[in-house]
C-alpha cells in the first residue's frame, strides 16, 4: 500500500547579500535565532573540533580523560591538553559536506577560515556588536575548556570553529567586546558551530 508522502525538513537559513553565502540562521543545537548577543536560547552546542553530533557537544555532557583512536568515541567530552583524537587522518574529520564527522545538516558544512574572514569584513564593527548586527546574528556562546570541560565566558565571548587546520590545531573565529579575529586553538576546546551551505 502507498504510504503518506514525506516532506524533508527545511534548514532555516539566512543569506549575506554582500558575500552571497547562505548560512544556517542559528548555531547548531540552538532553539532560536539570537534575540541579543547574550540570548541563552541561541547559544547552541559546543563541539570539539572534528567530532560529530554524538552527545559530547551538549553543555551538560559528562567528561572523560581518555583520548580516542575512534572517530566515534561516544557521548562524553574528552578532556586532554590538545586533541581528543589519536587516530589516522585527523585533518579530514570536518572537511566539506563529506567530512567523516560533518555535524551539519545535509548540504551544509563548516566554513573555512577564509569564509569567516569574508563574513567578518561585512560587519559594521569588528566586535561582538557587529557580529550580532550582521545577517548571522552571532551570539557570545562561550566555550568549554579543554582541560576539564567546564563552561567559560558564556555571554562574554563567542568562538566559532572553521574547517581550516593549522598544524595540529584548527582555526576559529573569536568575538567579544574587543576586536574580533580568526586564530588557532587546540582541537579539544568546545566551540560553537555555524554551518554554511555548500
Amino acid at each position: 500500500a502507498a504510504s503518506n508522502s514525506v516532506t524533508p525538513a527545511t534548514v532555516p537559513s539566512v543569506t549575506n547579500l554582500t558575500t552571497g553565502k547562505i548560512w544556517m540562521d542559528r548555531n547548531l543545537g540552538a532553539t532560536q535565532v539570537a534575540a541579543s548577543s547574550t540570548d541563552a536560547a541561541s547559544y547552541g552546542d559546543l563541539y570539539q573540533w572534528g567530532r560529530g553530533a554524538d552527545g559530547h557537544q551538549l553543555r551538560s555532557s559528562g567528561t572523560t580523560t581518555v583520548q580516542s583512536s575512534s572517530t566515534s568515541p561516544g557521548n562524553t567530552f574528552i578532556t586532554v591538553s590538545n586533541n581528543w583524537y589519536t587516530g589516522t587522518d585527523p585533518n579530514n574529520l570536518w572537511q566539506g559536506v563529506n567530512g567523516i564527522n560533518n555535524p551539519c545538516p545535509s548540504g551544509y558544512r563548516l566554513p573555512t577560515e577564509a569564509e569567516w574572514q569574508a563574513e567578518r569584513a561585512t560587519w559594521g564593527s569588528n566586535d561582538a556588536a557587529g557580529a550580532f548586527a550582521s545577517p548571522l546574528k552571532l551570539p557570545m556562546a562561550g566555550y568549554r575548556l579543554y582541560s576539564d570541560g567546564s563552561l567559560r565566558n558564556v555571554g562574554a565571548e563567542g568562538n566559532y570553529w572553521s574547517s581550516t587546520v593549522s598544524s595540529s590545531n584548527s582555526r576559529r573565529l573569536y568575538l567579544s567586546s574587543s576586536p574580533a579575529y580568526v586564530g588557532s586553538s587546540l582541537r579539544a576546546f568546545g566551540f560553537a558551530v555555524r554551518c554554511l551551505k555548500d
